[in-house]
C-alpha cells in the first residue's frame, strides 16, 4: 500500500528546488558547527491535533535557541508543511521538506503518510520522528528511520483488553476508521483480547471522512448484533459524529458500553469543540488518555501554550520531540561530525525528467544522528524520554477516564508494569508492587443511562421474538423429554432442568419449543446440533451428549447429568446350594486358617505349659487342650485362662485376627445368600470387540459413530434398536438368533432399562466420560449464564429433586445386577496373618531365651552341690536333649525353688523334682 502512495506521488509534475545549505560557520566562529540546522514538521494545521502541536513546536524551538547549553551558536529552525488530511498531499509535502536539507522530520500526524514516506527517509537517511502516528506496524524493522516519540497503540489496546477482561466481557464490536491507523490498532486489540480468551465478533469499518448517513447505517447494523460492548478507534476530527449518530439511534442508553481510545481525550483537551457539546454526546463513555506525570516544568509551560485547561498529551509529545532532535544533534556536533548532504546516485537517472528528483539529497551523518536519537535520555514535559530495545518509549501508561455529568473522573490507570491499578504508575515504577494497594483495580463507573451497575455486555438480537428451542421428539425413554399437550408442548427431566435454569437468569428469556423428528424413531442428535450451528434453532435442549465432534459446531452448557457408554448383556441366575456356606473363603484360605489355628494353639500351650496347670497333664489331655483352645477362640468360647504375659500378648493379637475373619465371613456369606449372582458370557469391552457377535445401539445416539470410528467395529455387526422393549427382545434372542450379544448405550438410558428388566446386567465400567448439556450457537453468552444457573441448581439441591421426580420409583433396582461377590482369598488377610505370626515368633524367642538362662543357672548349681564325677554325670548334669526337654517340662515354681537353695542344702534338686513329679502324676 505504501508503494502505491509513492507511485501516485511521482505523478506530481513539480518539485521545489533545494534550498541553500546552512552556513559553514556559526556565530561563535567554530567552523565545525553550522550557523543553522533545519528540521521539518509535517502535520495537518487545521486538525484537532495540529492546532494543539503547532504552538508547542514553535515554543520548543524558541526554548532550544534560548538555551546556551545546547546547540551552542547554532540556530535551530523548523519548516512546517500542511498535509491537509490527505495521504497524497502529505506525501508531496514530505518530499518538499526533504528537498530543503532538513536533518529530521517531526511527524507525520497520520499513520498512513508515515508508512509512505518512511521508505523515502530510509533512502535519504533522515530520521522521521512522529509524535502522533500510533499504528503498531510502524515499529517493524522495515522502517529503521521511523522514530515514535509517542506511545504505540500496541500498549493502548492492551489496556483496553485489560478493561474488557476486568469486567468479564467476552465479545466486543470495534468501530474504526478503515486506514492504516484504524486497522493496525484493531489488529493489536484482537491479539490482546485473544490472550485473555476474549474476541472481536465484528469489525465495523468507517471510510475516512465518512458521511453521517454512512455512519448511521453502519451503527444500525451493529445494533442488530448481540454484543453491546463497543471499542471506537477513529480520527479526532470526525469521531464525535459517531457518538452523535449513536445517540440519535438510542445506543447511548443503559445496557451499552462504549470505550474510546485516546482520540477522544485529544478532543476533550483541545479547544476545537465546546466542552458542553462533547460531554453531552459522550455520557458514560470510558476514555483512555496517555498518562503524563505532573511536573513543575509541565505546569510552567502549560500557562504559555494557551491551549487548554489541561494540555494535550500530543502537544507535550511534540514539544519533547523538538528537544529530542536537539539533544541528538548536539551530541552529533560535539563528536566532531558535520551537517552535510550528498546526491543520491539512485536518483541521478531521473535528472533529465520534469520531476526533479535529483533535488533530494542524502544526509551523510543521518545514521549517526539516528543512533543518538535512540540513546537519548532526558526528562521532558511528558516525562522521561528514553527508548527501549524494541524502539518504544519507556514506561507506557494510560489514564482511564469516565465521562459523567459535566466532568471527567479518573477511575484508574494502566501501565505495562502494574496492569490495571488505582495507583498512579510513577508511584509503582520505583517500588515493588503491593498487592494490598493494587487489589482494587478500578474505581466505580457511571455507565451510559446514568447507571452504576456493570452492564451485561450483550442483549438478545431477536427484538422481542421468542427463541426457537429445538427439542428431540423421542419415541423411547420419554422420561427425559417427550411431547405434551400442555402450553409448552414438551415435558420431561431435561425440559424441567432447562426451565428451572432459565428462571434463575437475571433477565427474562422467552422461548418457543419446536419438536425435531418424525415421531416414528428417535431423531439424529447430530442433525439437531447441526441445525443449531446453522441458526435454524437458537438453542437445543434434551438428552444431548457432549461429544467432541459436536463441540466443534456449537457451545454447550455445564452438564446437568453425567453420562457415558456402558455395556448391557444377558445374564442367568445361579441358585444357591447346600454348600454355599463354604463359598465366602477360597479352598486355600480354608487350609491356611486350619493351620494357623493349630499353630497359635501350640504357641499358647508352649508359653503357658510351665506356669498354667490347665495346660498340663497327660499327653493325650494336652493335645485335646491345644485343639480345643485353638478352635474355641474362633467363637471367643475358650475356657482356659492365660496367666503368662507372653501368652496373653499372643492371645490378644490372635483374638483381633479372629474378629476380622469372623466379620468378613459373615458379610460375604450374607451377600451370597441374599443377592443372586448374575453371570454373562461377555467379560468386557475387549472380549466384545474381538468377537464377531452382533452389538445393539440406540437409534439417534452418538454410540454408533463411536463404535465405528473409535473402536473400529464393522458396521455389519451393529443393530439399531429404538426402545427398551427392543433391547430386551434382542438380548433374549442372542447374537445367533437374530438378536444381539450385548448393547452399548449411554448410562442414563441403561439405568432406566435395567430398572425394568432385571434379567440383564452391566458388564465392566463406563468406558467414556461425558455428560448431557444444552446446545447454543458458538460464542453465545446465554450458554455461559445457563451454566452458572445449572451449577446453582446443583448446589441448592433442586437438580437432584428434579432427577428424583422423573427418574425414581423403578420396579427393580439396577444395583442388584452388579457383579457377583467374589470369594475372599488369602491375599485379603496375609497382612493380619503376618502380624500374628511375628507376634508368636517373638513370644517364642523371648520364652526360650528365658529357659536357656534358667537352664544355665540350674546346671551350675547342680555341679557345686554334687562334685562326684559319677553322681554329676548321671543325676545332676543336664547335658543331653532328653535332659533339656525334661527341664522345660518342669513347673516354673519348682525351678525357682531349686534355684533358691544354698549349696549346703540337704536335698538334691533332681531328687526333689522327681518326687514332686511323682506326687503330681
Amino acid at each position: 500500500m505504501g508503494y502505491a502512495y509513492f507511485a501516485a506521488m511521482l505523478l506530481c509534475g513539480f518539485m521545489v528546488a533545494s534550498g541553500t545549505t546552512a552556513a559553514n560557520q556559526n556565530s561563535t566562529g567554530d567552523p565545525a558547527r553550522p550557523a543553522e540546522v533545519r528540521i521539518g514538521a509535517l502535520f495537518t494545521f487545521d486538525s484537532v491535533i495540529g492546532k494543539a502541536v503547532r504552538p508547542a513546536i514553535e515554543l520548543a524551538v524558541a526554548h532550544v535557541n534560548s538555551d546556551p547549553s545546547i546547540l551552542r551558536g547554532t540556530k535551530l529552525s523548523v519548516l512546517m508543511q500542511d498535509t491537509n488530511c490527505s495521504g497524497f498531499i502529505g506525501t508531496i509535502e514530505a518530499l518538499q521538506l526533504l528537498a530543503k536539507d532538513v536533518i529530521a522530520v517531526l511527524g507525520p500526524q497520520s499513520s498512513a503518510v508515515a508508512h509512505v514516506i518512511s521508505h523515502t527517509v530510509n533512502e535519504l537517511h533522515v530520521p522521521l520522528i512522529s509524535f502522533a502516528a500510533t499504528d503498531p506496524t510502524l515499529s517493524s524493522l522495515e522502517y529503521p528511520y521511523f522514530v515514535r516519540s509517542t506511545q504505540s497503540d500496541y500498549y493502548q489496546m492492551d489496556a483496553i483488553a485489560s478493561i474488557i477482561s476486568q469486567y468479564q466481557w467476552k465479545q466486543v464490536i470495534t468501530i474504526h476508521v478503515d486506514d492504516d491507523y484504524g486497522r493496525g490498532g484493531i489488529m493489536a486489540l484482537g491479539d490482546a483480547l485473544a490472550k485473555r480468551k476474549c474476541k472481536i465478533v465484528y469489525k465495523a469499518k468507517l471510510p475516512p471522512g465518512a458521511a453521517n448517513t454512512t455512519i448511521e447505517n453502519i451503527l444500525m447494523q451493529v445494533n442488530e448484533m448481540e454484543s453491546r460492548v463497543y471499542v471506537i478507534h477513529v480520527n479526532p476530527d470526525s469521531g464525535l459524529n459517531v457518538f452523535s449518530a449513536a445517540k440519535s439511534l438510542g445506543m447511548m442508553s443503559s445496557g451499552y458500553v462504549w470505550i474510546a481510545t485516546d482520540w477522544l481525550s485529544a478532543v476533550m483537551d483541545s479547544s476545537v469543540h465546546g466542552t458542553t457539546d462533547v460531554m453531552e454526546l459522550t455520557q458514560g463513555v470510558l476514555v483512555l488518555r496517555q498518562h503524563v506525570s505532573h511536573s513543575d516544568i509541565q505546569k510552567a509551560l502549560l500557562s504559555k501554550w494557551n491551549l487548554t485547561r489541561n494540555g494535550s498529551a500530543y502537544s507535550m509529545r511534540a514539544y519533547d520531540s523538538v528537544w529530542l532532535v536537539a539533544h541528538a544533534a548536539e551530541r552529533l556536533l560535539s563528536e566532531g561530525n558535520t551537517i552535510s548532504f550528498s546526491a543520491d546516485t539512485n536518483l541521478r537517472a531521473t535528472k533529465g525528467s520534469n520531476l526533479q528528483l535529483d533535488s533530494l539529497r542524502i544526509f551523510n551523518n543521518g545514521n549517526k544522528l539516528l543512533e543518538n536519537v535512540w540513546n537519548v535520555n532526558f526528562s521532558g514535559v511528558s516525562g522521561p524520554v528514553q527508548f527501549t530495545l524494541d524502539r518504544n518509549l519507556i514506561h507506557p501508561a494510560y489514564d482511564i477516564l469516565n465521562i459523567g455529568g459535566t466532568g471527567v473522573r479518573t477511575i484508574g490507570y494502566w501501565s505495562n508494569i502494574s496492569g490495571l491499578s488505582v495507583v498512579a504508575p510513577e508511584n509503582l515504577y520505583s517500588s515493588a508492587l503491593n498487592s494490598s494497594t493494587n487489589n482494587v483495580q478500578l474505581h466505580s463507573v457511571i455507565w451510559p443511562g446514568q447507571i452504576t451497575e456493570k452492564p451485561r455486555g450483550w442483549e438478545f438480537s431477536y427484538h422481542g421474538k421468542p427463541m426457537r428451542i429445538g427439542v428431540p421428539l423421542r419415541t423411547s425413554y420419554k422420561e427425559f423429554v417427550t411431547q405434551d399437550n400442555g402450553p409448552d408442548g414438551v415435558k420431561g427431566f431435561a425440559v424441567d432442568v432447562f426451565k428451572a435454569a432459565i428462571s434463575l437468569l437475571p433477565y427474562p428469556v422467552s422461548c418457543d419449543f419446536v419438536l425435531f423428528g418424525d415421531g416414528l424413531k428417535n431423531p439424529s442428535y447430530s442433525d439437531l446440533v447441526q441445525k443449531v450451528s446453522e441458526n435454524y434453532f437458537d438453542a437445543a435442549i434434551g438428552d444431548i451428549a457432549i461429544v467432541t465432534n459436536r463441540t466443534r459446531l456449537v457451545d454447550f452448557t455445564q452438564p446437568y447429568i453425567e453420562s457415558g457408554l456402558i455395556i448391557v448383556a444377558p445374564a442367568k441366575e445361579v441358585e444357591s446350594n447346600a454348600w454355599a456356606f463354604l463359598k465366602p473363603f477360597t479352598f486355600q484360605m480354608w487350609c491356611v486358617l486350619g493351620v494357623i489355628f493349630l499353630f497359635v494353639g501350640a504357641v499358647v500351650w508352649v508359653l503357658e505349659h510351665r506356669t498354667n496347670t490347665e495346660f498340663r497333664g497327660p499327653p493325650r489331655q494336652q493335645i485335646m487342650t491345644v485343639c480345643w483352645f485353638s478352635f474355641s477362640t474362633m467363637f471367643f468360647a475358650h475356657r482356659e485362662n492365660t496367666v503368662s504375659a507372653l501368652g496373653r500378648f499372643v492371645l490378644l493379637i490372635w483374638l483381633f485376627v479372629v474378629l476380622i475373619i469372623n466379620s468378613s465371613y459373615t458379610a460375604s456369606l450374607t451377600s451370597l445368600l441374599t443377592v443372586q449372582e448374575l453371570t454373562s458370557g461377555i467379560q468386557g469391552l475387549d472380549s466384545l470387540i474381538s468377537s464377531s457377535s452382533a452389538i445393539g445401539y440406540q437409534v439417534g445416539s452418538f454410540s454408533r459413530n463411536y463404535l465405528v470410528d473409535e473402536l473400529n467395529i464393522a458396521e455389519s455387526r451393529l443393530v439399531p434398536l429404538n426402545s427398551a422393549s427392543d433391547y430386551a427382545r434382542a438380548l433374549e434372542l442372542g447374537s445367533g438368533n437374530g438378536g444381539v450379544a450385548a448393547i452399548i448405550d449411554e448410562l442414563p438410558y441403561v439405568e432406566i432399562f435395567l430398572s425394568k428388566y432385571c434379567k440383564f446386567k452391566t458388564v465392566g465400567q463406563v468406558f467414556t466420560k461425558s455428560g448431557w448439556g444444552f446446545a447454543f450457537p458458538r460464542d453465545s453468552p446465554l450458554a455461559e449464564d445457563l451454566s452458572t444457573a445449572i451449577l446453582t441448581l446443583s448446589e441448592n439441591g433442586n437438580l437432584q429433586r428434579i432427577h428424583d421426580e422423573w427418574l425414581s420409583g423403578t420396579e427393580c433396582s439396577a444395583d442388584n445386577n452388579g457383579a457377583a461377590s467374589n470369594a475372599l482369598s488369602l491375599s485379603s488377610f496375609w497382612g493380619l496373618f503376618l502380624i500374628c505370626g511375628l507376634a508368636c515368633l517373638l513370644a517364642l524367642v523371648i520364652f526360650f531365651l528365658r529357659i536357656f538362662c534358667q537352664y544355665s543357672r540350674y546346671s551350675n548349681q547342680v555341679e557345686v552341690q554334687y562334685p562326684e564325677p559319677q553322681i554329676v554325670s548321671r543325676s545332676a548334669r543336664l547335658t543331653t536333649i532328653k535332659s533339656l526337654i525334661s527341664f522345660v517340662d518342669k513347673k516354673e515354681e519348682e525351678v525357682k525353688n531349686a534355684l533358691k537353695q544354698r549349696p549346703n542344702g540337704t536335698q538334691h534338686p533332681s531328687i526333689g523334682s522327681t518326687a514332686t513329679e511323682e506326687q503330681s502324676t
